[in-house]
């Protein structure tokens, strides 16, 4: 610690830069911040073969991981306790994923002081069926019960950590670049998700062919280990139905935001998830599951659907709608709500209490 600067890491992720998923967008623009107010931050990174070793001001540790679906993350985030503990010795540390939980004894031997960041339901996510689900049931309980610090990034996950383990959580949500407002083209339908069942884009794909609209749809996102998934949305899609793969050209996502006629998104057990925002931040009128998390995030200023069928009546009746309104009170909500420099005052403010203490 220099005076009131502090050397600050970010474990439990792939890492900067950001290349996968929310978790990764969100250390990136709040660690990029962190230094800009002259923190120290490390973030340490499994993208195969990356050489990077700074980032926007950050300090990036490759780290090594076996590439098997269940030990991938805990063999990375594992090296990455080791390191910080032997080497980096960071003031304050944020361990995303409540599934890294065996490591908080680690950190918390070592005297680092260290908040979990809870993530969504994990146990509930398709992928992680039978053993998978146990273990992140268990590592839940275990990051409530070691964890001093615990963060949800929704009201709706704080409410389940306090109802279902007695515990508070510090509410700190994530942010969204707002996109100023412009003529869309509005030519397109818009998907963004891993390609996960959870995330309902099978039965997005469903409703859309029982549509019969006319407009296309286009499909951002991939899933290591979801192969099997991906085909059956395949199956299913007709012509009009394009996947993009990963999107990682952050422009061309933003035009991809910015001119879609409509936003769907089919999430159901995350908190608040970044790929909504960014829709919400450039006026994409947005078409979202409906589940607590998503209501909570748009304040019940969308659409929602539950099923291939109401998402189909959705297409049809909205298509020939001025959803513009809609969107601009989406924007308007992370213009207020979910910006990044609020979310990182919360970070520092966390960061500087839990060194104090």
């Amino acid at each position: 610690m220099r005076g009131d600067f502090l050397r600050i890491a970010f474990m439990g992720t792939r890492g900067a830069p950001a290349l996968y998923g929310g978790f990764e967008t969100a250390v990136e623009e709040i660690g990029a911040r962190l230094v800009q107010r002259g923190h120290e931050v490390t973030v340490y990174c499994r993208n195969p073969g990356q050489k990077l070793t700074e980032y926007r001001g950050m300090q990036l540790v490759n780290l090594p991981a076996i590439h098997q679906r269940m030990a991938e993350t805990l063999s990375h985030t594992g090296l990455s306790a080791a390191h910080a503990v032997i080497k980096a010795r960071p003031d304050a540390c944020f361990l995303m994923n409540a599934g890294n939980a065996p490591f908080l004894s680690l950190l918390n031997t070592a005297k680092i002081p260290t908040a979990i960041h809870l993530d969504g339901l994990e146990s509930k996510r398709e992928k992680w069926r039978g053993a998978g689900a146990k273990y992140y049931r268990w590592a839940e309980k275990s990051a409530v019960q070691n964890g001093k610090y615990l963060i949800s990034d929704a009201q709706a996950i704080a409410d389940y950590v306090r109802l279902t383990y007695g515990r508070e959580s510090e509410v700190i949500a994530y942010g969204a670049e707002v996109l100023p407002e412009h003529e869309r083209r509005n030519d397109f339908h818009l998907i963004v998700a891993r390609l996960e069942p959870e995330n309902h884009v099978l039965e997005a794909i469903h409703g859309y062919v029982q549509s019969g609209t006319s407009v296309p749809l286009k499909i951002v996102g991939s899933a290591p280990y979801s192969d099997w998934y991906i085909e059956k949305l395949k199956e299913v899609a007709n012509s009009d139905v394009e996947f993009l793969g990963g999107v990682y050209d952050q422009v061309k996502l933003n035009d991809l935001y910015a001119n879609a006629l409509t936003y769907t998104h089919g999430h159901s057990v995350g908190g608040t998830n970044p790929s909504l925002l960014r829709a919400m931040g450039a006026g994409a009128p947005t078409l979202a599951f409906d589940c607590e998390f998503n209501r909570e995030v748009t304040a019940n200023l969308a659409h929602y659907w539950r099923d291939a069928d109401q998402y189909a009546e959705l297409l049809t009746n909205l298509e020939s709608q001025d959803l513009s309104a809609m969107g601009s009170a989406l924007r308007e909500r992370v213009a207020t709500v979910y910006q990044w420099d609020l979310v990182t005052d919360k970070y520092e403010e966390l960061a500087q209490r839990m060194v104090k203490k």
